[in-house]
């Protein structure tokens, strides 16, 4: 996949505030400070599209960025252990329940997880939520280079044996620090794509 332009479109917490073009999009859900913004400004060859920072929980919104022209990636907020409100953090449930389930240009979901941990009950419960609901998930586990590729295999194991994943291969590794699994992410986004 050549990535020929990338936009930030908008920032959403309803429906009405979201694109209405009718292009296809993909969500990207995961942990607080699992590093969804940085797999997205790696993924796109870009530096600072999308918005990166030391405290979990930046992401707030449901976050539009319009690729090629053709395409949404949709930056949805963190869940776990962010450091906001309350009150915010209990409107992002049901911002994403709502998105999820109406949704109709959302094609698939790419879960990020950090492959040096076991997935928390969160990405557990996210999983088990999109799988029952139909919605096609692709497992990314970030931060690659933080262990030995030895280890690749077992720690993988490990997300798949948790996330109720038969075979681990179907995990993508992936860092954002030195571009492991960004060309098979392309694939794999071109295959999402290639459905729609």
């Amino acid at each position: 996949m050549i990535i020929r332009n990338a936009e930030y479109v908008c920032s959403a917490v309803k429906p009405e505030q979201y694109p209405a073009d009718g292009l296809p999009e993909i969500a990207m859900a995961g942990r607080s400070n699992v590093g969804k913004s940085s797999l997205i400004n790696r993924f796109l060859g870009r530096r600072n599209l999308a918005r990166t920072g030391n405290a979990p929980g930046k992401t707030q919104t449901l976050n539009f960025y319009r690729i090629n022209s053709a395409w949404y990636f949709v930056d949805l907020p963190g869940y776990g252990y962010a450091k906001v409100s309350y009150d915010i953090k209990s409107q992002w449930g049901p911002m994403m329940e709502r998105y999820f389930k109406e949704r109709e240009h959302l094609l698939a979901v790419i879960q990020i997880v950090d492959i040096r941990h076991a997935p928390s009950l969160e990405d557990v419960s996210m999983h088990d939520w999109l799988r029952s609901r139909g919605v096609p998930v692709l497992v990314v586990a970030t931060k690659a280079d933080k262990i030995a590729r030895g280890k690749w295999s077992k720690q993988l194991s490990i997300v798949a044996a948790s996330l109720g994943i038969l075979d681990w291969h179907l995990i993508l590794p992936f860092s954002a620090e030195s571009g492991v699994g960004v060309e098979e992410l392309h694939i794999a986004i071109e295959d999402i794509l290639s459905l729609s």
